[in-house]
């Protein structure tokens, strides 16, 4: 079917069932960011492949809602698919929802699935519509029944983490979330978020792309604690290991069944945020639901010592495979032989030769030229420029190790540097550098660390349209919340423990992007009479080239800063590099 022809038939099923107005949501019933092939609903019908964005389609208009990142990649994509892209004034914001009420009339009918809908977005549907006269249904699946040949849910193998790797068992996990439970006066607890329950039961696998972690549910009250999965991911050592730490294992699809259980007794906690709203409708009529974070979901943002060791190993392991990998473009680059999608597969095969390594934690960004003003630009073969001694390379990436996760962004030049290139590079890097060595009172809140790292490129009369920062998993989810460095105001603070990316960017469509992004650790920094203070401890390892650096727009700080950071690379990386890579980052790592 082409996309036209699936259009015509989600249509006809809308006329068939009554239905004015139908959503489809990027998501999944454990409402993941990035999704097994089976709920790439979104890709399926209408062929954009961006990891944020919303359908809704009345007979009239089909529309994908999408935020800044993806605008260029949606307009591309969608050509010919019948569907337009809508651009979102506000990130995340369902705006969607005001425009299917403005079209529609009273008495009209706006439908979804609730398994790919999270309880915050079906609220938010129903809270906009429903005072106004448009009825909403959240059961409706007009998918699967055109979707022909749909890939099959993932069956690989899951497999468990030694204590010596995650620094706490399963059992004390438990534990830390039943302690929660009891001060939030909670008898039950329902966990759909695939990260929290990799944490939970130091579990992982590889069901989604790029994200170390396996399909399943997880219910916690006093007494029981059950994983339901589908057993055949399950190894009798597994089994035996969960077991042992009072885990009872229950088929995937029981969930919303055993939720139907639950007595007038129970007061079960779900995250509105992170539970779909078919699973959270399922709870028994009666039941109380308190409506709150998953207690894992902050648990799980605190590294421990074992988790933050283990983290620094693989920064290491990462900066030796990134150091290969740029010695490379730049011995190789007037070839005429490199292209953006090659050099993302030589970075890979860089990585794979690292101890521990597992996968890439998300696709490689690799932005040639105008490219790299497209903040989640992935090459494909239609549009795979190949790489000249000339201009700016963009390239953000990460690795999934068993010894931690990796985010980095690092711009270089390719020949031919234009002042303006050096300008916003220079700008860029000083607000990476502003954000790194911030100092801050304990309670402080991501859009306060957001607003100091874009200080100094705002007062340039610069700006970048995405987030500063975001929470960064222990071999898990390279995006992991529940705190970001954004300009959104949240009550969310920066803990001891947290790690969190830096990474300010400036895009001049049409000619460059810059990003620069380092993974920083919060840590107490001192006490004193006004109270207790923190600081962060850089944690990425990969030189910042200074060939693009105009020193003239820098403070003496933000000069001594980057010196120290490249001689700390240097020291770190070069014992395990071979001379000739140790001689080429020594040149790369000198003072300016």
């Amino acid at each position: 079917m082409t996309y036209l022809e699936k259009l015509s038939a989600i249509r006809l099923l809308m006329k068939e069932k009554g239905i004015d107005g139908y959503i489809i949501p990027s998501s999944d019933p454990h409402i993941s960011e990035y999704l097994p092939d089976y709920y790439k609903c979104i890709a399926w019908t209408s062929g954009f492949t961006g990891s944020a964005g919303t359908l809704a389609i009345t007979q009239d208009f089909a529309g994908l809602w999408t935020d800044s990142r993806y605008f260029v990649q949606a307009k591309e994509q969608l050509e010919d698919s019948g569907f337009e892209l809508v651009k979102l004034k506000v990130q995340h914001a369902p705006e969607y929802v005001t425009w299917l009420g403005e079209q529609l009339p009273t008495g009209a009918t706006v439908a979804f699935d609730g398994n790919l809908a999270s309880l915050a977005v079906a609220n938010a549907v129903k809270s906009t519509l429903e005072p106004i006269g448009v009825k909403v249904n959240g059961h409706v699946d007009l998918l699967d029944p055109i979707w022909k040949g749909r890939p099959s849910l993932p069956t690989e193998q899951a497999y468990t983490l030694p204590i010596s790797t995650t620094g706490q068992s399963t059992t004390e996990k438990i534990a830390a979330v039943r302690q929660v439970l009891k001060q939030k006066r909670a008898t039950a607890h329902l966990i759909s978020s695939l990260d929290d329950l990799a944490w939970l039961f130091n579990i992982r696998g590889t069901d989604v792309k790029c994200n170390p972690v396996t399909l399943g549910f997880a219910f916690i009250n006093e007494s029981k604690a059950i994983l339901f999965i589908d057993a055949v991911k399950l190894s009798q050592e597994v089994k035996a290991e969960l077991a042992s730490h009072g885990v009872e294992i229950k088929g995937y699809t029981e969930v919303q069944d055993y939720l139907k259980t639950l007595t007038a007794s129970d007061v079960i906690l779900l995250d509105p945020k992170r539970t779909c709203f078919a699973t959270y409708d399922s709870v028994a009529k009666g039941t109380s639901i308190l409506e709150d974070i998953n207690p894992s979901t902050m648990l799980k943002a605190i590294k421990n010592e074992v988790e933050i060791n283990h983290q620094r190993k693989a920064m290491i392991n990462d900066g030796v495979a990134l150091t290969k990998f740029f010695k490379w473009i730049e011995e190789n680059v007037a070839s005429a032989e490199l292209s953006e999608m090659s050099i993302a597969d030589y970075l890979r095969d860089l990585r794979a030769e690292q101890p521990g390594f597992k996968d890439i934690s998300f696709d490689t960004i690799a932005g040639y030229k105008d490219h790299g003003a497209l903040p989640h630009y992935k090459a494909e073969p239609h549009s795979n420029y190949t790489l000249k001694p000339e201009g700016l390379l963009l390239v953000d990436s990460g690795g999934q190790y068993e010894t931690g996760t990796t985010d980095i962004t690092r711009v270089v030049s390719l020949g031919k540097l234009t002042q303006e290139e050096k300008e916003d590079y220079t700008i860029t890097l000083k607000g990476t550098i502003e954000g790194s060595m911030a100092i801050y009172p304990k309670g402080t809140r991501g859009y306060q660390i957001d607003a100091i790292t874009r200080r100094s490129i705002w007062a340039t009369m610069r700006n970048y349209g995405h987030g500063t920062g975001h929470g960064v998993g222990f071999f898990l989810n390279v995006h992991e919340g529940p705190h970001v460095f954004n300009p959104t105001p949240t009550d969310i603070a920066i803990e001891v423990g947290m790690i969190t990316s830096i990474e300010p960017g400036l895009y001049r469509e049409g000619k460059h992007g810059i990003r620069i992004e380092n993974l920083v650790l919060s840590k107490d920094l001192d006490t004193n009479q006004f109270g207790e203070f923190m600081d962060f401890e850089t944690l990425t390892i990969c030189y910042i080239a200074t060939d693009l650096v105009d020193t003239s727009l820098l403070e003496k700080t933000h000069i001594e800063w980057l010196n120290n950071y490249n001689a700390w690379v240097y020291e770190s990386l070069s014992p395990k590099l071979t001379q000739e890579e140790a001689i080429w980052l020594k040149d790369k790592t000198k003072a300016i």
